[in-house]
């Protein structure tokens, strides 16, 4: 990502800007806009903060109505949008445009519906993922997916990068647990996607929705679908002498047929930092930790509990405790949770890399990235969903040490290449944003990348939402083929024939 190229502001929105200030001020009234630099540098970036851009203006609108006129409005003049949530975002997916009105959907947090006999909750946008669960936890349910910002990040940027965490494993990612969008097109227009049914008729425009990474339109409202607790969850602490035997048991794990509630993996580094830092009781003589979690009947955790175990000695284990309590699961899960704050207590920066890998390339990858480390000169602290086998390589720098960023994104670029050279993606859930942006040509060719481009001209012709994001090279939509959504239906003479 070294001298990020970003799209050339247009020249006649910056002239306009006390016009367009104006005017958005009239469609959200009160403090709904924010255009002085004071106010607006909270939103300058989002959680990958190495690069930082103030926006044109910023609006924080409060009703369905209200962003779809702010939509159809920005269309009209062809104004570049930004949809952001809770910024929370490590791929640079919220990054502000200069040209661009930024659109905070924060104001958007109610819960609008518990539903306990169809399983279902439906929020706005703005919700935090842990609210869900708070809301429900009473009466024994709560939302699977979970990741590590869980407290801060919000449901609708959830769906906009098709988050994952610690559960995903067994439970799936967003995508897997969103019935139903409401969502806003560019040119203002309000669609409604699936519902609390199980399946949608036509297109999967859902499915589409669901990692698009604010290119397509604005998302505000979602239902998800919620689970009972299970009846019990125990979780096995393992300890290993590498890295590479850790990431076979984690291979043999869910090659017996096991699949855990959640399998995590830290190596040395991130072992240390998180002990400091919440003081779990990991082992500090290990080089890999694996966290297991079963749950389930009680019966049946004891009997998986005793194959993993089994498999974990097997793989070279030298240290295994099982928890006999909540509060010791939880002290287990505690040290992982803070991972990625702990690892700032070892390095002035970090950097936050995410790439997936099928897990047999588990002890492949780690074996390269350590080669990486002593060739860049820059430490690694390897934190990840092992099961999935979606890594977070946390690479360590020093911002003020001239140089030392540029070489942590080559670092990061050269993670993603391994990834994909033994069979993997780009992302498992943070997305590619700016981030991966010049690295999808890496995984796609030409013809896919336009594949891809002609659905985003389906939704937004003029390129107007979240620009210089994910491809990285845009095409005039008239060169591609017409597509276009109108009623949420793509109607069969306007797509391409090849």
């Amino acid at each position: 990502m070294s001298g990020l190229v970003m799209p050339a502001p247009d020249a006649a929105t910056l002239a306009r800007r006390d016009e367009i200030v104006a005017d958005l001020a009239l469609i959200v009234p009160g403090e709904g806009v924010v255009d002085q630099p004071n106010g607006m540098r909270v939103f300058e970036s989002d959680g990958l903060t190495a690069y930082r851009q103030m926006p044109l203006v910023v609006v924080l609108p409060e009703t369905v109505a209200q962003v779809s006129r702010i939509l159809k409005y920005c269309n009209e003049r062809k104004i570049r949008v930004v949809p952001r949530g809770s910024g929370t975002s490590l791929s640079g997916g919220a990054l502000p445009l200069q040209d661009a009105v930024l659109l905070v959907m924060s104001r958007f947090s109610r819960i609008l519906d518990i539903d306990y006999a169809n399983r279902t909750v439906t929020a706005q946008p703005g919700v935090t993922n842990l609210g869900i669960s708070v809301a429900v936890e009473q009466e024994g349910f709560y939302y699977a997916p979970d990741p590590s910002s869980q407290i801060a990040c919000s449901i609708g940027g959830n769906v906009a990068e098709n988050s994952g965490g610690v559960h995903c494993l067994k439970y799936g990612l967003t995508a897997n647990n969103v019935l139903g969008l409401e969502m806003v097109l560019m040119d203002g227009e309000v669609l409604r996607l699936g519902g609390k049914h199980l399946d949608s008729e036509g297109y999967d425009l859902m499915g589409i929705m669901t990692g698009s990474e604010g290119l397509l339109g604005v998302v505000t409202e979602v239902t998800v679908r919620i689970l009972k607790r299970p009846e019990a969850a125990r979780a096995l602490l393992l300890g290993f002498p590498s890295s590479e035997e850790a990431g076979q048991c984690v291979a043999d794990i869910i090659g017996a047929g096991i699949i855990p509630g959640g399998m995590e993996m830290m190596d040395r580094p991130a072992i240390h930092a998180a002990e400091d830092f919440v003081h779990a009781g990991y082992p500090l003589d290990v080089e890999a930790l694996l966290i297991v979690e079963l749950d389930g009947p009680g019966p049946e955790i004891d009997h998986l509990i005793a194959m993993v175990e089994a498999i974990a000695y097997k793989n070279g284990s030298t240290t295994c405790r099982i928890s006999t309590s909540e509060a010791e699961r939880l002290s287990f899960w505690a040290g992982r949770k803070a991972a990625f704050p702990a690892v700032g207590r070892i390095s002035p920066d970090y950097y936050c890399m995410d790439g997936t890998i099928p897990r047999k390339q588990l002890p492949k990858v780690l074996a390269g990235m350590r080669e990486m480390s002593e060739k860049y000169g820059l430490g690694v602290a390897n934190v990840f969903h092992a099961g999935d086998g979606n890594l977070h390589p946390l690479i360590l720098y020093d911002a003020n040490v001239p140089g030392e960023l540029e070489k942590a994104e080559d670092f990061g670029s050269d993670i993603l290449r391994l990834c994909v050279a033994v069979g993997g993606v780009l992302t498992g859930e943070h997305g590619v944003g700016v981030e991966k942006r010049d690295l999808m040509p890496e995984m796609f060719n030409e013809i896919d990348l336009d594949q891809q481009m002609r659905v985003k001209c389906a939704f937004d012709p003029n390129h107007l939402l979240n620009p210089g994001k994910v491809f990285p090279q845009l095409r005039r939509c008239a060169e591609l083929g017409r597509m276009h959504v109108h009623r949420g239906q793509m109607a069969f003479p306007d797509i391409p024939r090849f």
